[in-house]
């Protein structure tokens, strides 16, 4: 059974740019902006001959637990008691911020072994958060550059003793996390996940109907339109047959979209379309159809995929 890691931080310091590295692929959005990772999101990585999987986390805030922040800490919190290990990344060029402190004492009182990575040290831009990070307690910090892969050897040496060598598996990388083209019919496996994607409006119902199929709170869901961000998949059987749902970011009317990370996230929502086998067109029974879902249901079908439309707040009319 492969590690689990669970990558921790606060907002911004490049955690999901570590993750895209170490999954090999452009999986979670990437952003300046801080707080663009809401849920958490899993992923089978490998780093020289190590294979573990990887989790993906929200950036730490001290927040109300009732609110967007709280419940995406809860997120980050869960994926600690999941992991065996946590890599706990701060920022090199910024240095120690008063929010790192804190931080640094709740995966320290998680009691899994902690590697602290110090991230964005390329060159010598980070000397002095390298030397900072000491303070932390939490053993010494692995300089690190997750954009440009410096510093991948020393990580791998501080992961090798929690991480058993697995060789790859070729099946895993052709059913990855986002997805991929489409095989032929000579390829179709019989055995392997039917891919469903949920799309809609934002505030349809998408992450908590995905939570109410697999029986547990796993993606972030509250009411703020706009929460989920990423496509995020999730595993499921339905009378023995396995099932890969995906969620995805709510998409509006494009003249309504003016922001960089609403596009890239409403670019990641079109292509769990183009590749899914199956779309759930989500509509929100308390709001009148629109051409947006019209539109949505169009290019499902032009894609040649199945539609089912589906009717969510059903309860409130």
């Amino acid at each position: 059974m492969s590690a689990t890691i669970a990558i921790v931080g606060r907002p911004n310091v490049g955690k999901s740019t570590l993750f895209n590295r170490l999954v090999g692929k452009k999986l979670a959005l990437v952003d300046d902006q801080p707080g663009v990772t809401r849920d958490r999101r899993e992923g089978e990585a490998s780093l020289g001959h190590l294979r573990f999987t990887v989790i993906d986390t929200a950036g730490l805030e001290e927040a109300d637990k009732d609110s967007l922040a709280g419940r995406m800490r809860a997120q980050t919190q869960t994926a600690i008691d999941q992991a065996d290990v946590i890599l706990f990344m701060i920022d090199a060029r910024l240095g120690l911020t008063p929010m790192d402190q804190p931080f640094a004492d709740l995966v320290r009182r998680s009691g899994k072994p902690v590697i602290l990575l110090a991230n964005k040290a390329e060159g010598n831009k980070g000397k002095d958060g390298v030397m900072e990070a000491y303070s932390l307690g939490l053993g010494d910090p692995v300089p690190f550059s997750a954009e440009h892969g410096e510093g991948t050897s020393d990580l791998l040496e501080a992961l090798a003793p929690y991480v058993d060598d697995e060789p790859e598996e070729d099946e895993e990388e052709a059913w990855a996390d986002v997805p991929a083209d489409a095989p032929s019919d000579e390829d179709v496996d019989p055995n392997r996940p039917v891919r469903v994607t949920i799309i809609g409006r934002p505030n349809a119902g998408k992450s908590t109907l995905v939570n109410r199929m697999i029986g547990e709170e796993r993606l972030l869901t509250g009411p703020e339109a706009g929460i989920t961000r990423d496509t995020i998949s999730v595993e499921w059987e339905w009378r023995g047959r396995p099932v890969k749902l995906f969620d995805t970011a709510g998409m509006r009317k494009r003249a309504r979209i003016d922001e960089k990370l609403e596009k890239l996230a409403v670019a990641d929502s079109l292509r769990a379309i183009r590749f899914a086998e199956v779309v759930v067109v989500l509509l929100d029974a308390t709001i009148p159809c629109e051409k947006q879902e019209l539109t949505l249901a169009d290019l499902t079908e032009r894609e040649g995929r199945a539609v089912v439309i589906g009717l969510n707040k059903w309860d409130l009319v």
